[in-house]
């Protein structure tokens, strides 16, 4: 399957085989990120992509996303609540304007945010999206979370209550909200449709009823946070998984500073020694071990970075494989539930809505 080039580079012959048994990756030549995920529709996802989270300013987002698009990024992540859906189409049309790229060449995702997380503003919050990103329409359209938030309109965030809580609708119809996603499929404003942030029991309420089963879920997913039971109903059930945060977002305390809330001790998958080892090895860094773990599980991600050279190596993770030992040791640094970084408490309210989707960590 491998042949060795020297002592710590490989050659990927066939990197499928590297993957779990009914993946579905396939590759292709002529792109930075070789392998994809098919999704049901038949249409193909870039497995590494760009996030954008905190990407704000027009100047980081242009600095970012030009880095990604000249390294072979193909696949671009971004949210309504992310305030940089317009940044983002701005690039695009100057990438689309001069001929570099077709707009088939990219598979961008966005998402419903929570104050559209209502039946009667999923019309009115892809086609915000779709007017944000000049396009006519995405690739995969999320719902970004499970519980819905009361709408003012104009209003990105949701409402603060006098008690500094976030006011949310009543629990959420799954049922009802899922088919109005499926109606941005027939109009041809969204390719494929998904979730995130949702768990078992909700993905398998909408997967009872839907016409159009979820292409996608998106979850927080690293080598502390692995998630099986979740990953492993979801590649049963033909639905592909994204795993945002793959780096357990080492900058995730910037953020808490800035909403005026206290650090978090925060999961150092950069600094595991057990991962550090494997770098050595291969002449890798820490964050292409922890991409490439997920990548040989099957699933995609989506690290988010504004720095040119971690973009450049985030994607650089496609010219060797981890071998079974390998993986399995990697496997054994499961933590679990505690390990969840973003875990939207820092929104109060949210964690005693009936649809709010995590376990308190044991």
């Amino acid at each position: 399957m491998l042949k060795l080039l020297s002592s710590r580079i490989f050659q990927i012959k066939n990197p499928v085989t590297c993957l779990p048994k009914n993946s579905c990756f396939k590759h292709f030549a002529k792109m930075a990120s070789p392998i994809s995920l098919t999704l049901p529709s038949g249409q193909k996802m870039p497995a590494l992509g760009l996030g954008t989270w905190e990407a704000k300013s027009d100047e980081e987002v242009a600095t970012a996303l030009n880095t990604a698009l000249e390294q072979g990024y193909r696949h671009i992540d971004t949210a309504f609540v992310y305030e940089n859906e317009r940044a983002i189409g701005g690039v695009l049309q100057k990438w689309f304007s001069t001929g570099k790229l077709n707009r088939e060449d990219l598979f961008i995702t966005t998402k419903l945010p929570m104050v559209g997380v209502h039946p009667d503003r999923v019309d009115m919050f892809i086609k915000k999206s779709l007017n944000n990103l000049q396009l006519d329409y995405v690739d995969l359209y999320l719902i970004h979370f499970p519980v819905g938030c009361k709408y003012e309109e104009g209003s990105v965030r949701p409402i603060i209550n006098e008690n500094g809580e976030i006011e949310t609708e009543k629990k959420t119809d799954h049922v009802a909200l899922w088919a109005k996603m499926e109606e941005q499929v027939d109009a041809g404003r969204a390719k494929n449709i998904g979730l995130s942030n949702y768990n078992i029991s909700q993905i398998s309420t909408v997967l009872q009823t839907a016409r159009i089963k979820p292409a996608n879920l998106q979850v927080e997913l690293h080598v502390y946070l692995q998630q099986p039971e979740l990953v492993d109903f979801c590649q049963k059930n033909g639905i592909t998984v994204v795993a945002y945060s793959p780096l357990a977002n080492p900058g995730f305390n910037k953020f808490l500073e800035k909403i005026g809330q206290q650090p978090k001790e925060l999961p150092n998958i950069l600094g595991d020694a057990v991962i550090a080892k494997l770098a050595e090895k291969y002449s890798k860094t820490p964050a292409q071990i922890a991409l490439r773990f997920l990548i040989q599980r099957g699933v995609a991600a989506i690290p988010k970075s504004v720095t040119p050279k971690r973009i450049q190596e985030n994607i650089s993770i496609f010219d060797f494989a981890l071998d079974d030992d390998e993986m399995n040791t990697l496997k054994g640094l499961e933590v679990g539930e505690v390990a969840r970084v973003c875990d939207f408490k820092v929104f109060p309210g949210l964690d005693i809505h009936p649809d709010f989707p995590f376990v308190a960590a044991k």
